[in-house]
């Protein structure tokens, strides 16, 4: 009798046309959740945070270590588990990962000081780190070289579905004696899920062939109809000679390593910051009535700036969503900044703000992931995201005290600067990659194109 996760086809045939999409799906949808939990966990903290603070005693500090532990835990886990997927394979790395995520959701629930969710939430955050360094790559290494861009940036959508899904859960608790345990705690369901998902999904045929494992690789790619140009791999694995750290930082990768990096951090950094403390922007805006409504409209409106972005990114190119949203999301916090005291410029310059920032977040899910070589390309996307999250685990940490001593003003003027950086450094440093298979998009990176 056959098993569950056995193919029903004879070993080396072709699997039937039914086989080949249940194995896309099941990745599709392996990979979504994965990046929905991910914004799951980071958004379950924004209504939370204020009863945390009552039941667990928290300082101003300890608030701003419980919201940036997250972030702090990807700049561990991001080229950690990126590494071990480029060395080791992203089979294994892809269940390791989602197995973090459960039974840190589970321990949420029991905390009993600021001190433990501190631990326990920087875990989870060395798990996100993870999912982002294998989840997208390894569905770009099976996805064709036209809809790429469509199919990553849906990523996206599930993080921002996520982040909302979890800001409607904890306003359901928010009634409810100890209810951020349970809002908290209420990821182990959809981890729960992934996990099941994840068995029985094979390796990357690009990966294998970027260990020479050839054979191995083209009886995939045969069995079931991947598309890849195996020359363009192969000339790649002879081109790019070095691997590890090191290698993100030889002249012939710095330029991909600097762009990824520096555009990701820069879309992040307000994004998480002043949504971790949104309640307390609005407060310091003197909003502070509408600020869980506001919170709401925040999150749903980030979800359709994200889908726009995922609709346009292979119409449009990846450059053209880049950049101009870097300018004009900038102009949006300064103008916020100049008239915090006038609603209608509070709240069109915010709704601007989160709609495009959302729809340019959309290439986070897809530049870093063209622009290094297969055998590079989990530890690109780990280190770039360790880096993207530097700044935003710095933001989310000081922003609790920048709004005591500066005001919200200087905070969001601090914001728009970032946000500058984004849009000169990718104006100089972003390649245009549409419609181009994956090894000849890290190859125009690498050749400034």
């Amino acid at each position: 009798m056959t098993e569950h996760n056995e193919p029903s086809t004879p070993p080396g045939a072709p699997a039937t046309e039914r086989e080949r999409k249940r194995l896309h799906t099941k990745l599709k949808l392996a990979t979504q959740i994965g990046q929905g939990i991910d914004g799951y966990i980071i958004g379950g903290i924004g209504l939370a945070m204020s009863d945390i603070t009552d039941d667990l005693h928290l300082s101003s500090v300890a608030q701003g270590l419980v919201g940036a532990a997250p972030l702090i835990g990807i700049f561990l886990g991001g080229p950690l588990f990126g590494r071990l997927a480029d060395r080791f394979g992203r089979r294994p790395v892809f269940l390791i990962d989602m197995m973090i995520f459960l039974v840190g959701s589970v321990l949420q629930f029991f905390v009993a000081d600021g001190t433990q969710l501190v631990i326990i939430r920087l875990v989870m955050g060395v798990a996100i780190g993870g999912e982002y360094a294998i989840g997208a790559p390894l569905l770009s290494e099976y996805a064709g070289r036209r809809g790429r861009g469509r199919l990553l940036a849906s990523l996206e959508i599930s993080w921002y579905l996520g982040y909302a899904l979890a800001t409607v859960v904890g306003a359901m608790f928010t009634s409810v004696d100890g209810g951020w345990r349970w809002s908290l705690a209420s990821s182990a369901v959809i981890a729960l899920v992934c996990v099941a998902l994840r068995g029985g999904i094979p390796e990357s045929a690009r990966w294998l062939l970027s260990r020479g494992r050839r054979d191995e690789a083209e009886a995939l790619i045969a069995k079931y109809g991947i598309e890849v140009d195996v020359t363009a791999e192969l000339d790649d694995r002879d081109e790019v000679r070095q691997d590890g750290f090191r290698a993100l930082f030889s002249k012939q990768h710095l330029r991909s390593t600097v762009f990824a990096s520096v555009f990701w951090a820069a879309l992040v950094l307000p994004y998480f910051a002043i949504g971790t403390f949104w309640t307390e922007v609005f407060e310091a805006l003197n909003m502070g009535d509408n600020a869980v409504a506001a919170l709401l409209v925040y999150s749903f409106t980030a979800v359709a700036g994200v889908t726009a972005g995922c609709l346009v990114v292979d119409r449009i190119g990846r450059r053209k969503l880049l950049i101009p949203p870097f300018w004009i999301t900038a102009v949006c916090l300064a103008l916020v900044a100049v008239w915090p005291s006038s609603t209608p410029v509070i709240v069109i310059g915010f709704l601007f703000f989160i709609f495009l920032n959302a729809a340019s977040s959309a290439l986070t899910s897809v530049y870093p992931l063209e622009v290094f070589p297969t055998s590079l390309r989990t530890t690109g996307v780990g280190f770039a995201t360790a880096m993207s999250r530097v700044g935003a685990a710095i933001g989310t940490f000081l922003l609790p005290m920048g709004l005591d001593h500066y005001g919200a003003e200087f905070v969001l003027l601090i914001g728009a600067g970032v946000l500058v950086v984004g849009g000169v450094v990718s104006q100089f440093l972003a390649p245009e990659t549409t419609d181009l298979d994956l090894a000849r998009a890290a190859r125009t990176a690498r050749e400034g194109a």
